[in-house]
């Protein structure tokens, strides 16, 4: 079969690679389209990110759906000719984080596309993929494949916003709208979020904010003092939810958060130098959220049902050949939001 592989900066290449023979307990999934994430754009731009790097030639992705070609002894409650969302995360199940319930914490984790390990964890940008059965997720008919494959996104959103706690009612601040900043937003409004205020530098990503649900936009190049108004009385909003990962973003947004207020940050860029007597004073609670597990289910319930739509962030479904196009795309915000590979 073929696959997209990563072998440096900029030299992603479509390479033949063996099916690998289906266990028992496993399926053999014919992928059908995968998502290109942030992730995926770092290991093409620039050979990873931070201290993570690319020393071997790398299957890259994570974001896929497909279709389920073989199943392997021993498997029930599955059959070939099945639609799936493929969850990437593989966590060991028996390490003191996974015992506690933290899978996303797994000392032995083993997530699709990723050079965190030596040897890498190949991808599943590919054309077929051997998957345990607890990574399959069935898709309902009306779920098209490109939405199967925003599951894993959405996931990292839904997780994003159980960390938050209780939005009800809340009036919720999203810095950076990207993809994952707008799935946010289609969770943070399911959770029960009363008002919603984006941020962002593009006006193509803004627009697509208020398309999924948020009543406000606001471009901070163009109105730097934007979020001034939401700063009286020590601030607006209960919680803040910083998915751009930039300091700058994260510091304009403390003024309009209430006391006592919650951040979530989600963001990754790098690291930050934080105004800590901010941070005390206003009693803030800063929290991270990263990666998912049970969420994924979540998201492909949610998706099943019609309960979200992830419709209007997908820009444009394009080739694995074309894989130079469709990266370039991907990281261009003034044209794209989610940019989809399809592996038929």
């Amino acid at each position: 079969m073929q696959a997209l592989v990563i072998h440096s900066a900029g030299d992603l290449r479509v390479e033949e690679i063996p099916t690998p023979d289906v266990g028992p307990g496993q399926l053999l999934v014919r992928v059908r389209c995968g998502g290109i994430c942030g992730s995926d754009l770092h290991y093409y731009q620039h050979g990873g990110f931070g201290t993570i790097r690319v020393k071997e030639p790398m299957v890259l992705g994570h974001e896929v759906a497909g279709v389920i070609d073989t199943v392997g002894a021993g498997v029930t409650g599955f059959k070939p000719g099945e639609r799936i969302a493929v969850s990437p995360s593989r966590p060991c199940g028996v390490c003191r984080y996974c015992q506690q319930g933290l899978q996303n914490h797994c000392l032995d984790m083993r997530y699709y596309g990723s050079a965190m390990r030596s040897p890498h964890v190949q991808g599943a940008f590919r054309q077929e993929i051997v998957v345990e059965t607890n990574q399959a997720h069935r898709l309902a008919d009306s779920v098209s494949d490109g939405e199967g494959a925003m599951a894993e996104p959405l996931a990292v959103a839904l997780h994003a916003v159980r960390r938050a706690g209780p939005l009800l009612g809340q009036r919720v601040l999203v810095t950076g709208c990207g993809p994952i900043g707008a799935l946010v937003i289609i969770a943070a409004r399911r959770a029960g979020a009363a008002h919603i205020v984006a941020t962002d530098v593009s006006e193509h990503t803004l627009g697509k904010a208020l398309k999924v649900g948020a009543d406000e936009a606001i471009n901070v190049a163009t109105e730097p003092d934007g979020l001034a108004r939401f700063t009286a009385d020590k601030g607006d909003f209960g919680v803040l939810f910083e998915a751009s990962g930039n300091e700058r973003a994260l510091r304009g947004a403390l003024d309009a958060v209430r006391p006592r207020g919650v951040i979530v940050q989600l963001g990754l860029g790098g690291d930050m130098t934080l105004p800590v007597n901010t941070l005390v004073a206003k009693e803030f609670d800063l929290r991270g959220a990263f990666r998912f597990h049970e969420e994924f289910a979540i998201a492909v319930e949610l998706l099943n049902k019609g309960l979200v739509d992830v419709k209007p962030l997908i820009s444009a479904t394009l080739s694995y050949r074309d894989s130079a196009r469709a990266f370039a795309l991907a990281a261009d915000r003034s044209q794209a939001m989610k940019v989809l590979l399809n592996f038929d």
